[in-house]
């Protein structure tokens, strides 16, 4: 075979430090869009993004010689320079050291990408902890729970 080829779909999900409430809608209109970007830029382009006032969710592509690491470390950085110059209420954002990246398949992306659209209203009913908790249940993803918040 004279050709690499390949096809990976990954859900990412991370939070703002602590669970801070940064991502209001005068920001969130344009954050998701450059985080878009920042996935682009990567050569991982998003499918949907989506989130709550304390955390993102990103499906996308995950380009063939590109780490989930290195995607999320240039993602999470570029857009936290972008969202300091905002405005002073911005000047302490962080996202959170960390990241739940799960695996999908292209059959699922429909559902994931209407699961992320729907993130407000699932919200109303259950936290971002909660949320993650599951997801890192579902995938079997062994944790210590002294370990992932921050």
């Amino acid at each position: 075979m004279s050709q690499s080829l390949a096809n990976i779909l990954v859900h990412v999900i991370f939070s703002t430090k602590n669970r801070s409430p940064f991502i209001q809608p005068e920001i969130e209109a344009e954050l998701y869009p450059y985080l878009a970007t920042a996935c682009n830029t990567c050569r991982c382009p998003a499918h949907k993004i989506g989130g709550t006032a304390d955390h993102v969710h990103i499906v996308c592509s995950l380009a063939r010689t590109v780490a989930v690491a290195d995607l999320m470390e240039a993602v999470k950085a570029d857009s936290s320079k972008w969202i300091k110059t905002q405005g002073a209420a911005y000047a302490d954002f962080a996202w959170q050291n960390g990241y739940g990246a799960f695996s999908i398949g292209q059959s699922q992306l429909g559902a994931v990408k209407r699961y992320i659209e729907g993130q407000k209203e699932h919200h109303r009913a259950r936290t971002f902890q909660d949320e993650y908790r599951q997801f890192l249940q579902r995938y079997e993803v062994d944790y210590d729970e002294r370990y992932v918040w921050d």
